[in-house]
């Protein structure tokens, strides 16, 4: 990783080696928990239309970034652990994105495209 995320990934090492939780930060222990983050952040949606979910007052903004940081710290604590930079395998997944689904082919189609064959 580099940059922010480098040093994110540097602040939460830290924080769990203060705490002595680094035995509870196993990669399936933090992906569980990243799991559940997740759910939390789906359930601030559940029930809204789509324009209500684009239009969120004060307050639901507010836990919305909240959810966001939790689902962040996990998603960077789990890739830390596993020795992964999150941009480069982002950047990788977008990479075969692109070669999957060509504009000419699904522009303004939400059907989706078969594997990348290797």
């Amino acid at each position: 990783m580099t940059g922010e995320l480098e040093h994110l990934a540097a602040r939460l090492r830290e924080f769990v080696r203060v705490r002595d939780w680094e035995r509870f930060h196993t990669p399936k222990n933090l992906a569980m928990a990243l799991a559940g983050e997740v759910g939390e952040l789906v359930a601030e949606f559940q029930w809204l239309t789509a324009e209500e979910s684009g239009e969120l007052d004060e307050e639901a903004m507010r836990r919305v970034r909240a959810e966001l940081g939790d689902v962040t710290l996990y998603l960077v604590r789990l890739a830390d652990a596993l020795g992964v930079d999150l941009a480069e395998a982002a950047n990788a997944k977008l990479d075969d994105n692109e070669r999957r689904y060509d504009p000419e082919t699904y522009r303004g189609s939400a059907r989706k495209a078969p594997p990348l064959t290797p």
